[in-house]
């Protein structure tokens, strides 16, 4: 191919107008970096020398120094919460609400931001009022997820049902298992007021929405059990096998009870043993032992608790082998010396623990007292340290 005079001419031209465009680029880009407040990039230095609250003092100052800034004030906002620093965070989202050149997405944004900053305050009814302004919009299944955590707090079950039916209705991943909780809430605050009618209505809703809600038929068993009916309490709590076998432990002193006041305790003898060949587990065993060494002997306990610790090499069975033993004998001082060091570190070590957030706790809790999760403690004993 070749080039005519002409396209050599043009060459220049076309260079001239590569040479002016980056000039007006460059002189845009310093004329806007000109205009950015130095604190800015003092903040900038700040952080890159990993000293976060003198970086916090000069974004303050750009965000003072200008205020169009708004991403800015959203990140000041939300990093004072994540702090602790509750107070400066309201004071930066109550600002940004108040503001009347805010575009309608802008204002529900900073309305959201100040609603979890009152909540993370304890300040629920605050939080509740502008949880309710954002029901609808971009935020309605935060703002309702929030309402039913306010609920949940205040153990105002009725209103957390009510948001939770309507947080399945518009999508949201199922709340049958925690509804549940909900009734039996309810239930057991009936049970308090000897409304035994209310109670089990609760109860049998809380079954509706969830067939494996174990604390249903635990409740129901009680019920049962309160009035006189043990072979109906029987009945529930033997339920429980078939909706989640982990928490037989939960049931399994009621069971035994219930059979020896109906002169059938052997029965309930062997239904254990049989659960704990179906179910291996220290604290069912423990229950087991216990009523064992009480109404057959220790020798019998101490049998069983060898038998056991075979199949479940456990402290805890350990432990009870162990008191079985210096209980038969009384005169085995090294083995009562055993026993007293296991038995120490058993009590040490022991507890149920959170499978979300990790608390700790020597009994058993339906909902996790730090983390308000529903279920989420096992409802058997850990040995770790």
């Amino acid at each position: 191919m070749e080039f005519e005079t002409w396209q050599l001419l043009v060459l220049p031209f076309f260079f001239a107008l590569g040479w002016l465009a980056a000039r007006i680029d460059i002189r845009q880009v310093v004329k806007e970096s000109r205009s950015i407040p130095t604190s800015y990039f003092r903040g900038l230095n700040y952080l890159l020398s990993e000293q976060p609250d003198r970086a916090i003092e000069a974004f303050l100052e750009v965000a003072r120094l200008d205020p169009d800034t708004l991403e800015l004030h959203f990140a000041l906002g939300a990093l004072f919460r994540r702090r602790g620093e509750l107070d400066r965070a309201i004071r930066i989202h109550q600002n940004l609400v108040d503001r009347s050149d805010l575009k309608q997405d802008q204002r529900l944004k900073a309305l959201y931001e100040l609603g979890q900053d009152f909540l993370k305050a304890g300040l629920l009814d605050r939080a509740e009022d502008i949880f309710k302004k954002l029901e609808t919009g971009v935020h309605v299944l935060d703002a309702l997820r929030h309402q039913l955590e306010i609920y949940v707090l205040e153990k105002d079950w009725e209103a957390a049902i009510a948001v939770a039916q309507r947080l399945e209705k518009l999508g949201s991943p199922s709340q049958h298992a925690d509804t549940s909780h909900y009734h039996c809430e309810l239930a057991l605050n009936a049970m308090l007021r000897k409304d035994v009618d209310a109670a089990r209505a609760h109860l049998g809703e809380a079954l509706a929405i969830n067939r494996k809600a174990v604390r249903a038929s635990q409740l129901l068993g009680d019920l049962a059990a309160q009035a006189g009916d043990d072979a109906g309490a029987i009945e529930h709590w033997r339920h429980i096998e078939q909706q989640n076998t982990a928490y037989l432990p939960v049931v399994a002193e009621r069971l035994l009870k219930a059979y020896q006041r109906l002169g059938r305790l052997d029965d309930g003898i062997e239904l254990i043993k049989g659960y704990l060949g179906r179910q291996p587990s220290a604290d069912l065993f423990h229950i087991l032992f216990n009523t064992v060494a009480e109404h057959r002997g220790w020798a019998e306990a101490e049998a069983l608790a060898a038998e056991t610790l075979k199949q479940l090499p456990s402290l805890r069975v350990l432990d009870d082998y162990l008191q079985a033993r210096t209980s038969g004998t009384g005169n085995d001082l090294e083995i009562r010396m055993a026993q007293d060091l296991v038995h120490r570190q058993v009590s040490r070590v022991a507890y149920y623990q959170c499978g979300h957030c990790g608390f700790k706790a020597r009994q058993f809790f339906w909902q996790c007292p730090a983390c308000a999760t529903w279920e989420g403690i096992p409802p058997e004993r850990k040995e770790n340290e």
